[in-house]
């Protein structure tokens, strides 16, 4: 949409927010938008007018992992668990949909309420624990996506059930690998979330090096990444990053939510009775930059990073790829600025390429 359009769009979004979102439960407002969302492609003429606008431009575009992105910004695993939304989400303009996480056995998650805003901050701490319908059920809606000639890159997060014990983890990683792997574009392996118990554990290298290589074998000619935590230390990043890169693995995605609380407006009392999860937003911005360098200097020039982690604005993408990142995604700040972000940051990066002369 027009630059003008945009901001009507935006402006609305705002007031509608303020007066209504803000004042519903988080989660089920993500249902509420989430409803439009995958309602959206089945009305042609609004869908056709919104996709005319919110295109990328084709200036953006980049080939990694053999996959071309018609954009390097897309949307992180976390908003479309289920691979429900994905048309939907293309129309709106994100380049790539990171679906999931999904693991292999369907699961409700965390009990209610496990999401929160944190408004002042435009955060969010969400202690969700995977609630999906499975691999079974999300491979089926995959298959149907894919057949879309007009969909964006798919990417399918996957994670360990939660009734699975750790030391059972890589035959269930591969149970969803298996399942999922044929109606991808890539497969990330969420080792990260702080809200399944042992999960981050599997960072560790006696734990990654064997879950890694299996689903890598078993995703055969798909590309496999792996999303790692910001709450690392330089020198497991380091660790991390060298064993990608050994493995064969096509990338890093860098990086998840924190269990950090450092930094933020919301008083302290409020985020203590928010309770734990993941912190993500404008907040880990910072933190998320330096894990990025990071990785950037210990793989190859080639090799795909995927960076994740308060990205808000244009600016803020062009940021992340002017420290190394092949692609970037956002998902906090997409319930903060609406329907229309992704359209505002591909408007953007269409007139900085066309003024860089590309």
């Amino acid at each position: 949409m027009s630059g003008v359009a945009e901001r009507l769009v935006r402006g609305a979004y705002a007031v509608v927010f303020r007066s209504v979102f803000a004042n519903m439960d988080p989660e089920r407002a993500h249902h509420v938008a989430f409803a439009v969302i995958q309602a959206l492609p089945h009305v042609p003429i609004v869908s056709g007018l919104v996709e005319r606008y919110s295109r990328p431009s084709a200036l953006d575009g980049v080939t990694t992992m053999g996959i071309h992105f018609p954009s390097r910004f897309g949307l992180a695993a976390g908003f479309d668990k289920d691979a429900r939304g994905i048309a939907g989400l293309g129309v709106l303009g994100f380049g790539h949909v990171e679906v999931g996480t999904i693991t292999a056995k369907p699961q409700p998650g965390n009990e209610r309420p496990r999401l929160f805003r944190l408004i002042a901050d435009r955060a969010l701490i969400n202690r969700m624990g995977f609630n999906n319908h499975g691999a079974a059920a999300a491979a089926r809606r995959l298959e149907r996506a894919r057949r879309n000639p007009g969909r964006p890159v798919i990417g399918v997060n996957i994670g360990k059930s939660r009734v699975v014990d750790v030391a059972d983890a890589v035959d269930d990683y591969l149970e969803s690998a298996r399942r999922l792997a044929p109606f991808a574009d890539y497969l990330a392996v969420n080792v990260s979330s702080p809200n399944t118990p042992g999960l981050r554990g599997l960072q560790e290298l006696d734990q990654l090096r064997p879950l890694l290589s299996a689903v890598r074998d078993a995703a055969g000619k798909v590309p496999v990444l792996v999303k790692i935590a910001p709450d690392l230390t330089d020198e497991q990043i380091d660790a991390i990053a060298s064993l990608a890169v050994s493995l064969g693995l096509s990338g890093i995605i860098a990086n998840n939510t924190t269990i950090a609380r450092s930094g933020l407006v919301t008083p302290d009392a409020s985020v203590s009775e928010m309770g734990a999860g993941g912190l993500s937003g404008a907040p880990i911005a910072a933190r998320s930059l330096e894990v990025l360098r990071r990785v950037r200097a210990a793989v190859p020039g080639d090799f795909c990073v995927i960076a994740v982690g308060g990205v808000t604005s244009e600016q803020d993408v062009q940021d992340r790829i002017d420290a190394g990142a092949t692609l970037v995604q956002g998902y906090t700040a997409f319930l903060y600025e609406g329907p229309s972000w992704a359209t505002r940051i591909n408007r953007l990066r269409r007139r900085r390429l066309r003024r860089a002369g590309r």
